[in-house]
């Protein structure tokens, strides 16, 4: 009977972590919409700022959640997650029917109401981010079974992602200034669905917490441990390095005045499927180290995995605009072939390095926390911000001085990661 618990437990936290990846890529291709709006006039920073108040949510929410799975427990904070989620989604919504063509300091007023929606949404995710990873990874013992297990839900968390940026951008179809978000309100409609089918099935799922004797007891503070604040830096930047690559690539690509060279009336569709793709080499990546994780070492994967990003991206940096390639996109149903700049291709070839950054690092960085996971998970949380705060300094760069220049920040981001793997993630206390 344990056993089956056991079953049933992680089955639960790898949906919910597939639910955590669809709300959080709705607002790069849904941002494409919003940049072309009167007002916002193409502005690649204001334009991100849905992606900005999404993330924000986790520097408020982090460090509350983690607090809440130890007065609660997993199952019911997880429901609260659920529920808040359905709300942000209906906001965002109503932004496409609320304040439609007035104005506030010279921007749509619905565009304020879009940010706040996907603000309450970032509450969500925040806190199933803090029921998931620590589940997942005391269900497997911690150690390689634990990163194991976080692998094979990061895996459906990049099934989700692929699939999100590809429906919403043939949704979207030819962006002009008279698109509206409308357009993506099947999209709403799905997340809206999922929210509630999700709260009923967990509401009847039982879920113990394998952390109860440690509840009720003393507490071991995180932060004496100078590999998991090292690592709480490393999880801002990397948050920052898996949304800003993608992100920043949808619209370089959507963008008719960066060069990238695509048909206008196509651009934004192509630049979706482009985006999936590097959504769907992450969940690739995560499946195979789903199975190599048993084996090899979470420091060995992170090392690797972040030296070839470095390269990649670089590389990427430095090819001339004009340099194009036949690239094969994952559009849902089956791959096409479609011309792209070379540059497009590696960093979308990222997806695959990235793709376990994430459980590698939280792997070593609560290793020996014991009683202090829960509450180290929630500060994780907080630091997720940096999948706000790097993408809107990239597009920010971008508007000033090109796309592939903006690319900088996550260079030295991702040589912060490699760094950590190879002598910051040693165990010791502050």
């Amino acid at each position: 009977m344990r056993k089956n618990g056991n079953l049933v437990a992680i089955i639960t936290m790898i949906f919910l972590f597939g639910m955590i990846s669809f709300v959080t890529n709705l607002a790069a291709p849904i941002g494409v919409i919003w940049k072309q709006q009167p007002g916002i006039d193409g502005s690649n920073a204001l334009g991100m700022m849905g992606n900005m108040m999404n993330f924000l949510a986790y520097l408020f929410m982090g460090i509350p959640a983690g607090k809440l799975i130890t007065r609660i427990g997993y199952k019911k904070t997880a429901l609260l997650a659920i529920g808040i989620g359905f709300f942000g989604v209906l906001i965002q919504f109503l932004s496409g029917i609320v304040g439609v063509g007035a104005t506030v300091a010279g921007l749509p007023a619905n565009w304020f109401i879009y940010l706040a929606g996907a603000f309450v949404a970032g509450f969500s995710v925040c806190i199933l981010n803090t029921v998931v990873n620590p589940m997942l990874n005391l269900l497997g013992g911690g150690g390689k079974k634990g990163n194991q297990l976080v692998q094979i839900g990061g895996t459906f968390n990049s099934l989700m992602g692929t699939l999100t940026p590809m429906l919403v951008g043939a949704l979207i179809g030819a962006v002009t200034k008279d698109t509206v978000i409308t357009h993506v309100n099947p999209v709403m409609y799905i997340a809206m669905g999922v929210f509630l089918l999700a709260f009923i099935i967990l509401a009847f799922v039982p879920i113990g917490n394998p952390q109860s004797a440690a509840q009720g007891g003393h507490v071991e503070s995180p932060w004496k441990y100078r590999h998991f604040v090292l690592g709480v830096i490393a999880i801002f930047l990397y948050v920052g390095v898996e949304v800003g690559i993608p992100g920043t690539l949808n619209f370089y690509l959507s963008d008719s005045d960066s060069g990238a060279g695509l048909d206008p009336k196509t651009a934004a569709t192509i630049a979706g499927f482009v985006a999936g793709t590097y959504w769907f080499l992450m969940l690739i990546g995560r499946f195979v180290s789903s199975f190599i994780s048993g084996v090899i070492s979470s420091r060995t994967q992170l090392s690797c995995a972040a030296a070839v990003a470095a390269a990649l991206i670089l590389v990427a940096m430095f090819v001339p605009a004009g340099v194009s390639t036949s690239m094969p996109v994952f559009t849902g149903s089956g791959f096409g072939m479609v011309q792209v700049p070379l540059s497009a291709l590696l960093l979308v070839l990222c997806g695959l390095c990235t793709s376990v950054m994430w459980g590698t690092i939280f792997n070593l960085a609560v290793e020996g926390l014991g009683s202090a996971t829960a509450l180290a998970s929630g500060a994780f949380m907080m630091m997720v911000v940096g999948g706000g705060i790097l993408p809107l300094l990239q597009n920010a760069i971008a508007d000033a001085a090109g796309y592939m220049v903006s690319y900088w920040v996550v260079v030295v981001a991702v040589l912060y990661i490699l760094w950590y793997a190879a002598l910051g993630s040693k165990v010791k206390k502050a």
